[in-house]
C-alpha cells in the first residue's frame, strides 16, 4: 500500500509585474525613494522605497490605486516580488495605515521635488534622453470632497464638473516623450497663470542646461513670464492670450496679411501613414519686447507668428452660426404669448438683464439686436414686454469672422533653433502633454474618485500617480524609438486583428501583451519544482527592446528553494 506524500503547491499570476517591477529597479527608483524617505528606528517590515514601488506595480497592472486591495494582491505574487526584488515581505508591509502613511511622506513638496530631481538625472543618463524642449500645462481633477478656507478642495473654472470642489495640477514633461519632470499640486481656486515660473524654475535648475524651449498654453503668454524665460537664456513659444490690446494687434497684423505685405508658409505635415497635407498657412513678423524684472530692464526681439488654418475658420463659422441661433431661440422664448403657466416680464430692465446674460453665455455680445414693445395692461391681462423683432448685426458678424481660423504664437527663439514651421508643428503636439493628463484622469490611473479624503494623502496620491505616468511615458517612448532606430512594427498586440503591425505602441498594449503568465511550484519529498509559462516572442521582443533579459521571467524558477 502506498504511503501518502505530502506536497505544496504554489501559483501566482505574474502577468506585467516582473517587467514593471524590472523596470523600476532599472531607473533606481526604490533606493532614490529611500534615500529621502527614512526609516523610524523602530520601524520594521520593508522600507518605503520598496513599499511605494511594489504599489506602482499594482496600480500600473491593475489600474486601481484604492489602498485596501494592495495586501491581498501582493500575497497572492508573494514569492515573485520577493524573488525580483531580493526582499523578505511581512503581513503588515501593505496595510492600509502603512500606505497611508507613505502617502503622507510623499505629500512633503522639500522632498517630492528632490525625489523627481534626482529621478530625471538617472532616467536622462539610463535611457539616453534628449532635452532640448519642456511642455507646461495645467489641469483641474474634481471630487466629492469639503470644502475649507485653507484646503486644497476649492471650487474654481474648470472644464470637468463645474459643481464639485477641485484641485489644480500643474505638470512640466519632456517631449516628445511626455514623461512628467515635475509635479505641483496646487488648490482649486488658483488661476493657472501663477503656476508657470515656480515649476519651469525648478526644472530649470535641476536640468542645468540654458536654451532649452518652454511650450505653453496662452496662460504662459504674460509678458512677465515671456520676459523672466528671456532672462534665464531660454526660450518660450505661446499663443498670445487674446486680452488688453492683443485683439487690436491682431487685427493690424491680419490686415497686413490681407494687404499681401507679409509672405506665406504652406505648412505641411506628413501623418503616421506617410501621406503629406497642408494644415495651415504661417507668416512672421518681429517687434520689440520691453520690461522692468527688479532691477533689471530686459529689451530683446520677439518673432510674431501669425497661423490661418481653413479647418479651424470652417469650424469657427459653424460654431458661430450654432450658437447665434440657439441664443435668438432661447431670447425668443423670454416674451411668450400670455397663458397659463406662461411667465411674462413686466420690467423693461428685467428683460434687458436676461437678454444680456444669454448673449453673453453664447459669446454673441455685439452681435445679435433685438427690438421690444410695453403691452400695456387690459382686462383680460397685466401689462408685459414683448421681444418683436431679432436682428443680426451683420456688419459685427462679418468683422469677427475675419479673424477665424487665426491663431497668434510668440517666441524669442531665433529662426535656425525653431524655424517658422517647426514652431507651427511643435504647438501643434500639445496632445503630448494632454494625454498625461488623460492617462490621470482616466486609463489606466483613474484618479478620480480619489479614495482618500485628508489632503496631504490627496497630493501625495498625485506625486504616486505622478511616478506612474512616468513609467508608462518611458516604457513607450524606448519601445518606439528602438522601432524607429530599426524600422521595424510590432504585430500582435490587437487581439481583434493579430495581423495588424505598429510602429508607435503604446505602454497599455504593450503590457497586455504579458497577460495570463503563470508561475507554478511545487514542494515534493523536500525538493522544490518550478514552472513559468513560456513568453512568446512579441513580450520576448519587447523586454529586449527595454534593456532587459526575457530571463527575468524563466528565471524565477531557477534555484528554486
Amino acid at each position: 500500500m502506498n504511503k501518502k506524500q505530502n506536497y505544496q503547491i504554489i501559483t501566482e499570476r505574474i502577468d506585467d509585474v516582473v517587467l514593471l517591477l524590472n523596470v523600476m529597479k532599472q531607473i533606481e527608483l526604490p533606493e532614490l525613494i529611500n534615500s529621502y524617505l527614512a526609516r523610524h528606528p523602530n520601524q520594521r517590515g520593508l522600507d518605503w522605497g520598496w513599499v511605494a514601488v511594489i504599489w506602482l506595480s499594482y496600480i500600473l497592472s491593475q489600474g486601481d490605486h484604492r489602498k485596501v486591495t494592495v495586501r491581498k494582491w501582493v500575497n497572492q505574487r508573494r514569492y515573485t516580488i520577493e524573488k525580483v526584488c531580493g526582499i523578505e515581505l511581512t503581513e503588515t508591509d501593505f496595510t492600509d495605515d502603512r500606505l497611508t502613511i507613505l502617502l503622507r511622506k510623499l505629500s512633503q513638496e522639500s522632498i517630492w521635488s528632490k525625489i523627481e530631481n534626482d529621478l530625471n538625472s538617472n532616467s536622462i543618463k539610463i535611457y539616453d534622453l534628449r532635452v532640448e524642449q519642456v511642455r507646461l500645462d495645467a489641469t483641474t481633477m474634481s471630487g466629492h470632497h469639503l470644502v475649507s478656507e485653507s484646503g486644497l478642495f476649492q471650487f474654481g473654472h474648470s472644464k470637468d464638473d463645474p459643481s464639485l470642489a477641485q484641485i489644480k495640477v500643474m505638470l512640466a514633461s519632456l517631449d516628445p516623450l511626455g514623461m512628467p519632470l515635475a509635479t505641483k499640486v496646487v488648490s482649486g481656486e488658483q488661476a493657472d497663470d501663477g503656476l508657470y515660473l515656480p515649476i519651469l524654475e525648478q526644472v530649470s535648475q535641476n536640468l542645468s542646461q540654458s536654451g532649452l524651449l518652454w511650450v505653453g498654453d496662452c496662460k504662459m503668454s504674460s509678458q512677465e513670464t515671456r520676459g523672466d524665460i528671456h532672462r534665464q537664456q531660454h526660450y518660450y513659444l505661446t499663443p498670445l492670450s487674446r486680452v488688453g490690446k492683443v485683439p487690436e494687434l491682431i487685427n493690424q497684423w491680419v490686415k497686413q496679411v490681407r494687404m499681401g505685405l507679409l509672405p506665406g508658409q504652406e505648412i505641411i505635415r506628413v501623418d503616421s501613414e506617410g501621406k503629406s497635407c497642408q494644415i495651415a498657412t504661417a507668416y512672421e513678423l518681429s517687434r520689440s519686447q520691453q520690461i522692468t524684472l527688479g532691477q533689471e530692464e530686459l529689451i530683446w526681439t520677439e518673432r510674431v507668428l501669425l497661423v490661418h488654418s481653413e479647418v479651424a475658420q470652417q469650424k469657427q463659422q459653424r460654431g458661430l452660426e450654432q450658437r447665434l441661433k440657439t441664443a435668438t431661440e432661447k431670447i425668443q422664448a423670454l416674451t411668450p404669448p400670455p397663458g397659463r403657466g406662461k411667465r411674462q416680464i413686466r420690467d423693461e430692465s428685467t428683460l434687458d438683464h436676461k437678454v444680456q446674460a444669454i448673449l453673453k453665455a453664447h459669446r454673441v455680445e455685439g452681435l445679435l439686436e433685438f427690438d421690444d414693445e410695453y403691452q400695456p395692461p387690459n382686462s383680460r391681462r397685466q401689462g408685459r414686454y414683448q421681444i418683436t423683432a431679432i436682428t443680426l448685426n451683420k456688419q459685427s458678424i462679418e468683422q469677427a469672422k475675419l479673424l477665424f481660423g487665426w491663431r497668434v504664437y510668440v517666441t524669442n527663439a531665433p529662426e535656425s533653433k525653431l524655424s517658422l514651421k517647426k514652431a507651427v508643428l511643435t504647438y501643434r503636439d500639445e496632445w503630448l502633454i494632454e494625454r498625461n493628463f488623460g492617462r490621470f484622469k482616466g486609463v489606466p490611473l483613474s484618479i478620480t474618485p480619489f479614495f482618500v479624503q485628508r489632503d496631504d494623502q490627496v497630493q501625495g496620491l498625485v506625486h504616486l500617480l505622478s511616478l506612474a505616468v512616468r513609467l508608462l511615458s518611458l516604457i513607450e517612448f524606448v519601445v518606439r524609438r528602438h522601432l524607429q532606430q530599426t524600422g521595424e512594427s510590432l504585430k500582435g498586440l490587437y487581439s481583434g486583428n493579430p495581423t495588424r503591425a505598429t510602429a508607435r505602441p503604446t505602454t497599455e498594449k504593450l503590457l497586455q501583451a504579458f497577460d495570463n503568465l503563470t508561475l507554478t511550484l511545487i514542494q515534493t519529498g523536500g525538493e522544490w519544482y518550478g514552472d513559468v509559462t513560456p513568453l512568446n516572442p512579441l513580450p520576448s521582443k519587447i523586454l529586449t527592446f527595454l534593456g532587459l533579459s526575457p530571463e527575468i521571467y524563466s528565471g524565477l524558477v531557477e534555484n528554486s528553494t
